[in-house]
């Protein structure tokens, strides 16, 4: 391109930024103003904008008031009493050992979050988000286990300065360099078994792999994908990598489960290399838990393990997810920054540091639940 088209279109993209924060300003200027405000929510062209938006403010304000109404809910186990269908108020206080009134006001509350149905005569039954629950019942798992954030973000302002010593990241021992023992690993372990299976099915939808003879799980833990895997491809040979006490743990969750045939193997990528034999090499949910240095590290580890033609595919959440970006830099950005390292990466940030470790032929596989797991392939040259 010639230096004056160059020079042309940067001058055309100085003008549109400038008239873009002038109106970005002047909107904000409008929307701050008080008297502007009353007019929005009294007016009839503008006041379901209004209040949409005042809730939507209000909700922000409200939300750990709403997350502590849910784990009451899962604490005392009202979903599961739920279940065989609607019970009256009464009963519901009585089995959870609350009085007459507190049982009426969480059971209200339940229902104003969708959790629950309130029906006449003092009758509550399960909501779709409450049937969701008994569904999926690892997320009653990390409701459980959000105790240990909600502590880590009483000063959030702490946090970002990094004043404070988290309990996250004494859960997950890795995240700080430390392998951990039998026991500790055990919690984390035990708690990302119960997660995987919605995110297996998801993968194994997204991704042939009845293409390949041999696939590795890096990062495997006690063998939740492996599993998957194995039950919808029976002749797939199959192995596992992870700290030697996953690896260990996860050699006997698979034996109990009739997979004796999954070759474990115990070590850090960062200085043990990866068993050969593979043609594809999975990453579920790893990266994202370190920094961009330890990613690369173990990218470069599953690229060197790989035969000339070999793929490799990286499962999980990534930010500008389209509809769940609050999920990529709010959740999982406070998250991971409670737990001590890793971030949530756009495509983009993805594809440079696959490319950085080697691959090509990068792309994208669309997923049924994209805000918890999405796919990126990519080959071995």
């Amino acid at each position: 391109m010639p230096p004056a088209s160059s020079q042309a279109l940067g001058a055309a993209a100085s003008l549109l930024s400038s008239w873009r924060d002038r109106w970005i300003n002047w909107r904000n200027g409008l929307v701050a103003d008080q008297r502007f405000q009353r007019w929005a929510a009294a007016s009839p062209l503008t006041r379901f904008i209004a209040r949409r938006r005042a809730k939507d403010l209000f909700d922000l304000c409200a939300g750990f008031v709403y997350s502590q109404i849910l784990l009451a809910c899962v604490r005392l186990k009202l979903f599961e009493m739920l279940r065989a269908g609607p019970l009256h108020q009464a009963q519901l206080a009585a089995r959870m050992q609350l009085s007459p009134e507190a049982a009426q006001r969480l059971l209200r509350a339940a229902a104003s979050l969708k959790l629950l149905r309130a029906l006449p005569g003092d009758r509550y039954a399960l909501d779709d988000l409450g049937a969701s629950m008994l569904a999926n019942p690892s997320v009653g798992a990390f409701v459980e286990h959000h105790a240990l954030l909600y502590d880590d973000l009483s000063d959030p302002v702490a946090l970002l300065r990094g004043e404070t010593r988290t309990k996250l990241s004494q859960f997950w021992p890795y995240a700080k360099g430390r392998e951990g023992d039998s026991e500790t690993c055990g919690a984390y372990s035990d708690l990302m078994a119960r997660s995987q299976k919605l995110i297996a099915e998801d993968v194994l939808d997204a991704y042939r792999f009845g293409r390949h003879e041999c696939l590795l799980d890096v990062g495997g833990g006690e063998g939740a994908f492996v599993a998957a895997v194995a039950a919808r491809h029976p002749t797939l040979r199959l192995q596992l990598f992870d700290l030697p006490p996953v690896a260990e743990r996860a050699r006997d969750a698979l034996a109990a489960r009739g997979l004796s045939r999954v070759e474990t193997h115990g070590g850090s990528f960062l200085d043990t290399p990866l068993p050969k034999g593979a043609e594809i090499v999975t990453l579920i949910r790893v990266l994202h838990d370190h920094d961009d240095a330890v990613a690369l590290a173990a990218l470069r580890a599953a690229h060197a393990a790989l035969p000339s033609g070999g793929a490799l595919l990286v499962a999980e959440p990534m930010a500008e997810t389209p509809g769940a970006e609050a999920i990529g830099d709010a959740y999982f950005g406070f998250y991971l920054l409670a737990m001590g390292s890793g971030r949530a990466r756009r495509r983009a940030e993805m594809t440079q540091l696959l490319q950085a470790a080697g691959f090509t032929d990068i792309r994208f596989l669309p997923t049924a639940r994209p805000m918890f797991s999405s796919v990126v392939v990519g080959r071995k040259v």
